[in-house]
């Protein structure tokens, strides 16, 4: 049948990573965080001191960066820069912030475009980011947008945040949410907007299985469909 790509895009905070880490599971594919490489980038111009204002470096620093991932045995993402394990490191706030604003950079974007459209290029990948089903993977043949309301995202990223043992209070992450949104929405290169096509799921009251089972019933009619048409070995990008 044919290699399926499937893109999961929206806002921050609307479950993107716990759904499309799911998915991939049940459908035995590769989970492409691309939100994750942005974070790498921000992380090594933190670590190397380099200001978020030089842009030329920081589209440098992008292209020459080695960004990989890998499953571990409890079936969890693991995000390697330049060899390093960095799956921790990225989450901290200070690094969200970073890659929220090299994130708005076109030429950077562009090269890390590149190697996502390279990892992705045999199929049977779930990908998620702010603009997989636009830009990145354009021809998908199934693209989910999830939203939530600002104060549930913020509300799951503050349980974030506190997990990891960073204090924050649902004010100041409810003001973060709706900054990254608005930087999203009004960046220059790939703004975050509904993929042409794209299936919107609304999980403000839904939990992570229901959300799930929608997107597992999804991909598996297309799969069906492609068998009964009888198609193989052709790439969905």
């Amino acid at each position: 049948m044919t290699p399926l790509i499937i893109t999961i895009d929206g806002p921050s905070g609307t479950g993107k990573s716990t759904a499309a880490r799911q998915l991939a599971k049940r459908l035995g594919y590769l989970y492409l965080d691309t939100g994750a490489m942005y974070r790498a980038v921000g992380l090594k111009a933190l670590e190397k001191k380099i200001p978020l204002t030089e842009r030329g470096a920081l589209v440098k620093l992008a292209a020459r960066s080695r960004i990989t991932f890998r499953v571990d045995p409890g079936h969890r993402l693991r995000v390697l820069l330049d060899g390093a394990d960095v799956t921790e490191a990225i989450r901290r706030p200070e690094v969200s912030e970073a890659a929220s604003r090299v994130a708005t950079i076109p030429a950077l974007r562009r090269a890390l475009v590149r190697q996502q459209k390279g990892l992705g290029a045999r199929g049977r990948v779930v990908a998620e980011g702010r603009d997989t089903g636009t830009v990145v993977f354009p021809s998908a043949p199934l693209k989910f947008f999830l939203t939530a309301s600002a104060k549930e995202r913020a509300r799951r990223r503050l349980n974030d945040l506190r997990k990891m043992g960073h204090p924050a209070s649902l004010s100041q992450v409810l003001e973060e949410v709706k900054r990254r949104d608005l930087r999203d929405r009004h960046r220059t290169a790939s703004p975050l907007r509904v993929p042409k096509g794209a299936v919107r799921i609304d999980n403000t009251g839904l939990k992570s299985n229901q959300v799930i089972a929608i997107m597992v019933d999804y991909a598996q009619r297309i799969l069906h469909r492609n068998r009964r048409r009888g198609i193989h070995g052709r790439r969905a990008v």
